[in-house]
């Protein structure tokens, strides 16, 4: 009988949302770093829609007590994966309560435990939020979350809503948060830091919040240089207004992703907090306009399924371009369309999985999805395309769709053929490039990127003078760029007047191609080169001073010289380069041990992750390893973001491969944690 009532309840749980519909969720949590763990007391409310036996809520390797059904303690079982509850729930409304507790191994994160710099965040896209919240992996489950959550005094606690209440209760805070509409489950999020914040409004009166560590109270321009214009742009554009009571943006430290839509409070790494300097190679413009359309295509509205997940990332890609346009221009906006469709181009030589399939991969999704929209849009015309835009928002808010949802209100505005459309562009693997080239070309800036492109193969003395004239002209810098690549391999005795040409173009991204195209830099052009370590540009110089480190030993000293104070972006790219290069030039430092202490101190848990990767790749580059590098390597395969552990593994691997360094990383073994330990003795044993 055991058997045949746990069949029964795997088919109801396939199904739940036909036979209930959970309609808010309260939780009290408490949070402690040093434990890495959430605990609390949470309140469903929810309709049985028809008689039936059992309910589910996803919850990752919880603990339950106090589990009751409109104040009656009833049964439940805990799975380790699922919280079900055991009864016989009729037609109507039902309450349950119960407290939990758990140590997330995923999805919530405790960061800076080990420098008492503490910040913790969530991040729950897919089916992760039930890691640290009972809640739904299923996005159709829609449901309005207010959370209390009370931390630390002297820290800011953000979650989803507004801000209801603040009360202090001796060293901690409770911070009361309200949602109004329904959302789904991965949406839910808690951010808890020592931010500063700065308040803004909208032109429709939202209130913006952007938010910075002290440290970086500098940089608070530029990195949320055109973030109050982005939100202003997309509710324009959009034709809906912003669906929610609040808008908050907030960089948190190695976290996983650029960013994440939270419902009301975006996440971002702090890859993007930068100065004026820093914001030519990594301005957060375009990431910041993604998450914001995501609070209407994904939040507003979500995708019924991962086979429909172009209508979230394909649309969030295409209204962050949309906005960048508005930015930065026509020529911005018909290059980046550009290099996509060359990307997309390439991939469909290997990739043969479209925009219609749970499968898709990242580029197809939100590159290929964009296209499709872009296409769409051209297609239809601007007026068509807005008003069909504006009915699926609002016929579908807070609820799931799909492809057909959204042809569906196509239908009511144009006559296009969506059938041949959506083959074309969601169900074929080929990229349309008769097509893209034809809509691209209305930009004089691509008609001449074509024409260059087109001469890949015709010989250097042949397209000379017409690359001359190009560079001599006031078109876009990506076509300058696109014939800077497009002579890396040509002999620099020819190519040589095109190459002072495109330098004295004076253009910071026309001069970071020039200086990453040279391996080998002639004598007779290191004046020149030399004065790319002055440009605004943190990755130019980052690519100048080694290039030109390498190339000329005898100038050495005068480089290391200039460049001694610089620091870099936030991830100290240029000052660890500078350490490893000074400690790699014979006779330069007088205190050798102290530049070691210093790079290795930047490979340590002191640092965030993106910090010690830039360390670690030196320190080993460079032959400048010890016991502190390899404990340090170590403790990269436990980090959390999986692209730093696999850096971790994949450079212990190779080192292994010297008897020297494996008997190096044998020695350290004991002092090692158990999860470095666990890791190392795999490695070692492969």
């Amino acid at each position: 009988m055991k058997y045949i009532f746990l069949l029964i309840t795997s088919f109801v749980f396939a199904q739940q949302t036909h036979y209930v519909d959970f309609k808010s969720v309260s939780g009290q949590l408490l949070l402690n770093a040093k434990e890495k763990s959430v605990s609390g007391s949470v309140v469903y409310d929810f309709d049985a829609l028809q008689p039936t036996d059992t309910i589910k809520i996803d919850a990752k390797n919880m603990e339950f007590t106090k589990v009751k059904v409109d104040g009656k303690e009833i049964a439940f079982l805990n799975t380790g994966k699922e919280l079900k509850i055991i009864s016989h729930f009729q037609k109507g409304k039902n309450r349950l309560s119960f407290d939990y507790s758990v140590k997330p191994k995923q999805a919530l994160y405790f960061v800076g435990i080990e420098n008492e710099d503490v910040q913790i965040w969530t991040q729950g896209q897919g089916r992760y939020t039930s890691n640290w919240f009972p809640s739904f992996d299923d996005v159709n489950e829609k449901l309005i979350f207010n959370l209390q959550i009370s931390y630390d005094k002297g820290y800011q606690v953000i979650s989803n809503g507004v801000l209801k209440d603040k009360t202090e209760n001796n060293n901690q805070v409770n911070w009361q948060y309200q949602m109004e509409q329904p959302m789904s489950s991965y949406l839910l999020m808690l951010a808890v830091g020592k931010f500063d914040k700065t308040v803004f409004s909208s032109k429709t009166k939202i209130p913006l919040e952007y938010y910075l560590e002290n440290k970086d109270k500098d940089c608070f321009e530029p990195t949320y240089r055109y973030s109050k214009r982005i939100f202003d742009f997309l509710e324009k554009e959009i034709g809906v207004k912003y669906p929610w009571k609040i808008y908050r943006e907030i960089p948190v430290r190695d976290f996983l992703y650029g960013g994440m839509e939270n419902t009301t409070s975006t996440l971002f790494t702090t890859r993007y907090v930068v100065d004026s300097t820093g914001f030519t190679d990594r301005k957060y413009t375009n990431v910041d306009a993604h998450e914001l359309a995501h609070h209407w295509f994904g939040d507003l509205i979500t995708a019924e399924s991962s086979r429909h997940h172009w209508l979230q990332e394909g649309f969030a890609t295409y209204y962050a371009l949309l906005a960048e346009r508005d930015i930065f221009g026509d020529d911005y906006f018909y290059s980046r369309l550009y290099e996509t469709a060359q990307q997309l181009k390439f991939a469909s030589r290997t990739d043969y999985i479209p925009v219609l399939n749970a499968k898709a991969s990242s580029l197809t999704f939100y590159e290929k999805g964009a296209w499709a929209l872009f296409v769409l849009h051209e297609s239809i015309g601007d007026k068509a395309f807005k008003k069909a835009i504006k009915s699926y928002l609002k016929k579908y808010a807070y609820q799931s769709v799909n492809t057909q949802d959204f042809f569906d209100e196509i239908k009511k505005v144009s006559s296009f053929d969506l059938d041949k459309f959506q083959k074309t562009w969601l169900e074929s693997v080929v990229f349309d490039t008769p097509t893209a080239n034809a809509l691209l070309s209305k930009n004089k800036a691509i008609q001449i990127r074509l024409e260059v492109d087109q001469l890949k193969k015709t010989p250097f003395a042949e397209k000379k003078d017409f690359l001359m004239k190009t560079l001599h002209s006031d078109v876009y810098h990506t076509v300058k760029e696109a014939i800077a690549d497009q002579i890396q391999n040509e002999k620099y005795e020819l190519k040589k007047d095109l190459l002072l040409l495109a330098l004295h173009t004076n253009n910071v991204q026309i001069r970071q191609a020039l200086a990453d195209n040279f391996s080998e830099i002639p004598e007779d052009f290191r004046i020149e080169y030399e004065t790319l370590l002055d440009d605004k540009s943190y990755q130019t110089q980052e690519i100048a001073l080694f290039n030109l480190w390498r190339n000329f030993p005898e100038h050495r000293t005068a480089y290391l010289n200039k460049s001694k104070n610089w620091i870099g972006f936030n991830d100290y790219n240029l000052r660890t380069l500078w350490l490893s290069l000074a400690l790699s030039t014979p006779n330069y430092s007088e205190d050798p041990p102290a530049l070691i202490s210093e790079l290795v101190s930047f490979s340590s848990t002191k640092y965030e992750a993106t910090t010690r990767q830039n360390a670690l790749e030196k320190l080993i580059a460079f032959k400048l390893t010890n016991d502190a590098v390899l404990i340090n390597l170590v403790n990269a395969t436990t980090h959390h973001m999986w692209q730093f552990s696999k850096y971790g593994r994949d450079s212990i691997r190779s080192l292994l491969k010297n008897s020297e360094m494996r008997a190096s990383f044998e020695r350290i073994l004991p002092n090692l944690t158990p999860d470095e330990q666990f890791q190392l003795k795999r490695l070692l044993g492969e």
